[in-house]
């Protein structure tokens, strides 16, 4: 009789690829290091991620998983108070020093796969994912779904920078400065666009 799968080890796999990557650049993995770093057979890689491009794949959505606290993820956005402090509850987690590698890897697969398109596509469908969710609950503050878009993505740029700058410069009190500035002129710009539309 076959053995069945253990539904535990695939996961496993994805945390120890993640923790092998904190001081190493995604860009030169593969079945071959990977396999040698975990004690594993190369078999065991591609049984469970069958290539490099799905393997890279489960890193990133796993990793994006872990990218925000769990209060910011389940936090309801009913109102603009509600809107910002998730903002803030994510910021938060972005400073912790643990967290810093996980944020490095984020930036690094959206890299990757501005080179690879074809064979990556995670980090696209996850950013279009922040985006469509700022927008949604910018329309339901009372903006038009232009003007919804264009602040949910601005937003969305300025925290992939703020965030590039903390892993690069590793500098939490300047990337706070920095954050705290651009969301207040965020917050005074939707207050100014809600004025207008409800005039």
């Amino acid at each position: 009789m076959a053995r069945r799968p253990d539904p535990t080890r695939k996961p496993a796999l994805i945390q120890q690829t993640i923790a092998y990557l904190a001081d190493k650049p995604l860009s030169s993995l593969t079945f071959r290091s990977l396999a040698k770093a975990l004690d594993v057979s190369t078999f065991t890689l591609v049984y469970h991620f069958g290539t490099r491009a799905e393997l890279i794949r489960e890193i990133v959505h796993a990793n994006a998983r872990g990218a925000s606290p769990d209060e910011a993820a389940n936090l309801p956005i009913t109102t603009l108070d509600d809107y910002f402090d998730s903002l803030y509850l994510s910021w938060q987690w972005t400073q912790l020093p643990e967290n810093l590698h996980r944020q490095r890897l984020e930036l690094e697969a959206g890299l990757l796969e501005a080179v690879e398109r074809d064979e990556l596509s995670v980090t696209r469908p996850l950013f279009n994912q922040w985006i469509t969710m700022g927008t949604a609950a910018l329309v339901s503050f009372g903006l038009t779904e232009e003007q919804a878009q264009i602040e949910a993505r601005l937003l969305v740029n300025m925290f992939h920078g703020v965030q590039f700058d903390l892993v690069l410069n590793q500098n939490r009190e300047a990337s706070a400065a920095v954050f705290n500035a651009a969301v207040s002129h965020h917050r005074q710009r939707i207050e100014q666009l809600l004025a207008e539309v409800a005039r």
